[in-house]
């Protein structure tokens, strides 16, 4: 089944324009959902909308409302919401084009696939990829989804566009709020050069089909033991504790220790007869 779109509308570059589509560019894959059961009929739970005063009510039956003080609210009707449209309810116009490198990673949110919306529109949307995959830069525009406006980053990848959710500037926490605590002085350069070998030793492509998420794994294996009737536990190879008492000792011990193979052990003295 086609995947449904998250928004649709326009893309806009100056005066040419074409229609589009966003699709969510990830998948919640197999993961692992849970439902709450009754323990004993083991009948799943309904949640179901209670005023405290008149008790179970019919969602349908429900309004929105903002609250602006304490207990009190304005009442929102679906028309007059609707009736809140800016520009960029159908039409992400590009505003402004910038370097990747400009925009802070802390930034970026959800990426979405930019699709051209029919095939009358794949002549613009053509125009506006190549263009921008020329100039190297990323583009910026807004839309809103979810009652919100949103900054996009939009940039072209294989034969298609792709746009990321940009967090607004009050989403981001001011680092300082927690770096500030953390000590200035400087490492031990000996040190700090023990732990830069360690990093090139464990320097290689970025491969994400490598991650597992080794948690659903064990996860999966125990629900299966169960569904077959076995005993409900999995046993999980832990990492091995370390309590680090001298950090030089420590990085020493690391060179060459490969990511992910258990720690040596220490080989034992024999004593002197």
């Amino acid at each position: 089944m086609a995947p449904r779109p998250s928004w649709q509308g326009h893309l806009r570059l100056s005066l040419v324009s074409c229609p589009v589509a966003m699709y969510t560019a990830v998948s919640p894959g197999g993961e692992v959902r849970f439902n709450l059961l009754h323990p004993k009929t083991h009948n799943r739970i309904k949640m179901v909308a209670t005023d405290p005063d008149l008790g179970p009510v019919d969602r349908a039956d429900l309004v929105k409302g903002y609250e602006y003080e304490k207990g009190r609210y304005v009442i929102l009707t679906p028309e007059e919401i609707d009736s809140v449209r800016l520009e960029s309810t159908r039409t992400i116009d590009i505003e402004r084009f910038v370097d990747a490198a400009d925009i802070d990673r802390l930034y970026w949110d959800n990426p979405y696939f930019l699709v051209p919306d029919g095939k009358l529109a794949t002549d613009a949307y053509t125009v506006i990829r190549d263009a921008m995959a020329g100039a190297g830069k990323i583009a910026l525009g807004r839309v809103v989804m979810h009652t919100r406006e949103r900054l996009m980053a939009i940039e072209p990848r294989d034969n298609g566009l792709v746009a990321y959710t940009l967090r607004s500037h009050d989403e981001v926490r001011d680092p300082a709020e927690l770096f500030d605590d953390i000590p200035a002085s400087k490492a031990d350069p000996q040190m700090v050069a023990i732990a830069e070998k360690i990093i090139e030793q464990q320097e290689g492509p970025f491969d994400p089909s490598t991650f597992k998420d080794r948690y659903e794994d064990a996860l999966r294996a125990l629900i299966k033991q169960k569904e077959k009737g076995g005993e409900s536990k999995v046993t999980v190879e832990e990492p091995e504790t370390t309590n680090v008492v001298d950090l030089m000792e420590a990085l020493r011990k690391s060179l060459g220790h490969k990511p992910g193979a258990p720690a040596r052990k220490p080989a034992s003295r024999k004593r002197a007869s």
